[in-house]
C-alpha cells in the first residue's frame, strides 16, 4: 500500500511538471504566466510598495498630472492614482478568485450529479441552467446587483449567479463521455457507491476542464466586476476599486486621461495575462490527452 501510495504520489508530482512545461514552453504561456505571477505578487505586497495612502485626499494636489512624486498623477480628490491601483489589485483578484471558487463548485457538484445520474435528475437541473443562459450575463448580473445593492459582497454574489451555468455544462458534457467507461463500470461492479465514483474515478477525469475554464474565467470577472463598479453596481466609494476608478475619471478623460488610462491598463492586462494562461493550459491539456 505504501509503495503504491508513493508511485501515485511521483506520478502526479511528473504529471504536474510535465504540465508547467508545456504551458512555459509556449511564448503566450509564459507571458501570460509572468502577468498572472506579476498580479498575484502585487496582490500581496502592493500596500507596502504603495506611496500613499489611497484614501487620503488632497485637494490642492488635485488633477495632477504623472510626475516623479506621482507617478500615475492624481485624480479629481487629489488622490494618489498609482497607490489607488496597487491597493485595487487586491480587490480585483480577490474578487475574481473568490467568485471563480464558489462558482465552479457549484457548477463542478451540479455537473457531476446531472451527467451521472441522468434521467429526470439531468432534465430538471439542465432545465433550471438553461434559464439562466436564457438571460444575457451582464443584464442578469445587474439585475441581481441592483436588486443587493452596491457592496463588493454583492458584487460576487451577483457574479457567482450568472457564472456557474458554464461549469455545469462543461462538467455534464465531460461526465456523460466517461460514465460508461470500462472502468466505471467495474466500480459499480465491486460494490462502489455513486459517491466513491463520482469523487474518486469520475471528478479526475473532469478536473483539467474546470481548471481551464476557471483560468480563463478570472479574466472575464475581472471585466464584469470592473463594469458592475463602472454603472455603479459594483463596490462603493472611495474603494480602490479598477472600474470604479475609471469611472470616477471618465468626466475628465479629454484633458486629464491618466485618472481613467491607468486603471483601465490594470484592467486590460489582467484580462490579458489570464486568457493567455488560460488559451495556453488549454493547449497542453489536449497534448498531454491526446486530442
Amino acid at each position: 500500500m505504501g509503495d503504491r501510495m508513493e508511485g501515485a504520489r511521483r506520478t502526479s508530482i511528473r504529471g504536474s511538471l510535465l504540465m508547467a512545461r508545456l504551458v512555459l514552453s509556449s511564448p503566450t504561456g509564459f507571458a501570460g504566466a509572468v502577468i498572472v505571477a506579476g498580479l498575484l505578487i502585487l496582490s500581496l505586497i502592493g500596500p507596502v510598495l504603495a506611496p500613499y495612502d489611497p484614501y487620503k485626499q488632497d485637494m490642492s494636489e488635485r488633477l495632477m498630472p504623472p510626475s516623479w512624486e506621482h507617478p500615475f498623477g492624481t485624480d479629481q480628490l487629489g488622490r494618489d492614482i498609482l497607490s489607488r491601483v496597487l491597493y485595487g489589485c487586491r480587490i480585483s483578484l480577490s474578487i475574481a478568485l473568490l467568485v471563480v471558487a464558489i462558482s465552479a463548485t457549484i457548477g463542478l457538484l451540479l455537473g457531476l450529479v446531472s451527467g451521472y445520474f441522468g434521467g429526470l435528475v439531468d432534465e430538471a437541473l439542465m432545465r433550471v441552467t438553461d434559464l439562466f443562459f436564457a438571460f444575457p450575463r451582464l443584464i442578469l448580473a445587474m439585475a441581481v446587483a441592483a436588486a443587493l445593492g452596491p457592496s463588493i459582497i454583492n458584487t460576487m454574489l451577483a457574479i457567482a449567479t450568472v457564472s456557474w451555468p458554464v461549469y455545469a455544462r462543461l462538467v455534464r458534457a465531460c461526465v456523460l463521455q466517461v460514465r460508461n467507461e470500462t472502468y466505471i463500470e467495474a466500480a459499480r461492479a465491486i460494490g462502489a457507491g455513486h459517491v466513491r465514483i463520482l469523487f474518486r474515478h469520475v471528478l479526475p477525469m473532469v478536473v483539467h476542464v474546470v481548471l481551464v475554464q476557471a483560468t480563463l474565467d478570472l479574466g472575464s470577472i475581472i471585466l464584469l466586476a470592473a463594469g458592475l463598479s463602472f454603472i455603479g453596481l459594483g463596490a462603493p466609494p472611495p474603494t480602490p476599486e479598477w472600474g470604479l476608478m475609471v469611472s470616477e475619471g471618465r468626466l475628465y478623460i479629454r484633458s486629464q486621461w491618466w485618472v481613467s488610462t491607468f486603471p483601465g491598463l490594470a484592467i486590460m492586462i489582467s484580462a490579458l495575462g489570464f486568457n493567455m494562461l488560460g488559451d495556453a493550459l488549454r493547449d497542453a491539456f489536449d497534448v498531454r490527452l491526446g486530442r
